[in-house]
């Protein structure tokens, strides 16, 4: 069938819209007529190829939309169905069967590469093939090849045009605090980067019960967003030592710290405002080899640092989760988004990337 895609066509481009071909669904696979779609960061990380997904690609892994047809085995999902697509994941292995499906050791091939296991794509343009199946769904298009696992199905009164950003960012920061970390009530926690994933992560620490929630960032206007969503304590790293700040404001550093940054000093910055015995967890994803460096003594004395990927959630289970938390006034995600049409996605790259206008772009097909 024809679609309209956002295709970047090489390293550090613009997407370019065109006209494409969608194969019909494959055994276990879902086309999808995609409502909307949001933009992260790791589309943008891999338009600059910090990841090696091949060009020219169709990227989006934030879709969210309507079942058109179904392959083959498919079960869960059914045409007329809304749902939100996630990441993909094998379903099989140890860690997809122990509920570990972002620590997938087939994660990287299935997200990241731009075409199915057998290396086909279900989309070409002109008759050529383009890269797609990116994390299962390339969704950056007005349909999407995705597979079952890729899709959760939501209620039929759903606002489905808001809730793809569920499929990444907001899981991602939201789940850190939620499935990771699983903070204390009373507990300190400090965030480095409020951007869509720190401000995730920001709202589900005020769920939680954190006492003291430290928000860390260079742009003003992001740290008000942060105090309106519940920070108790706002630090501009710009003209602030954040790491000194965070020690003194808690009597010798948070229970908690985030790095949604990817920056190697940040990093180090977030370790060393925690105590003994804290722990920080690291979500940003940083170009492929880069490494960072700590004072072995400082993690000596206790402290814990752990990675975390799409927030350690089963996206079946966890998204619903997050949609109900929102429907109670406990996670207004709603607040971080902007919306946008599709042909306007050059414009929601700049206010993302450039201006910080835009927390959370949401792309309306």
């Amino acid at each position: 069938m024809e679609a309209y895609a956002a295709i970047i066509e090489r390293q550090g481009g613009e997407f370019v819209l065109d006209n494409v071909s969608i194969e019909d669904p494959r055994d276990g696979e879902v086309l999808v007529k995609v409502a909307a779609a949001g933009m992260c960061h790791t589309d943008l990380t891999v338009r600059d190829q910090y990841y090696p997904t091949p060009l020219p690609a169709v990227l989006g892994h934030e879709g969210a939309g309507v079942v058109e047809k179904v392959g083959r085995g498919v079960s869960t999902v059914k045409p007329g169905d809304k749902v939100v697509l996630s990441f993909s994941y094998c379903g099989t292995c140890p860690s997809c069967l122990k509920g570990h499906q972002a620590y997938c050791p087939s994660l990287f091939p299935l997200n990241f590469m731009g075409r199915r296991l057998d290396g086909s794509t279900p989309i070409t343009r002109n008759g050529e093939d383009v890269n797609a199946c990116f994390f299962g769904q390339s969704s950056f298009a007005t349909y999407s090849i995705a597979s079952e696992n890729n899709c959760v199905k939501v209620a039929d009164d759903a606002q489905i045009e808001l809730l793809g950003p569920l499929g990444c960012g907001i899981q991602t920061g939201a789940g850190v605090v939620l499935n990771s970390l699983q903070p204390a009530p009373g507990s300190s926690i400090a965030i480095f980067g409020v951007g869509s994933v720190g401000l995730s992560a920001l709202m589900a620490a005020k769920s939680s019960g954190c006492l003291k929630i430290i928000a860390v960032d260079r742009n003003p206007a992001r740290l008000e967003v942060a105090r309106e969503l519940g920070a108790t304590d706002v630090i501009d790293a710009s003209t602030t030592n954040a790491q000194e700040a965070i020690v003194a404001m808690t009597g010798g550093g948070a229970d908690y710290a985030i790095d949604t940054t990817a920056i190697p000093q940040v990093l180090r910055s977030a370790v060393e405002s925690t105590h003994n015995m804290g722990e920080t967890a690291v979500v940003g994803g940083a170009k492929l080899g880069t490494e960072f460096s700590l004072d072995m003594n400082n993690i000596l004395f206790g402290r814990k640092l752990r990675g975390v990927v799409e927030g350690s959630s089963t996206p079946q289970v966890f998204i619903p989760q997050l949609i109900a938390m929102q429907k109670a006034g406990l996670f207004p995600f709603e607040k971080l988004c902007s919306f946008y049409d599709f042909d306007q996605i050059n414009q929601a790259v700049e206010d993302t990337e450039k201006t910080g206008s835009a927390i959370k772009a949401i792309l309306r097909m």
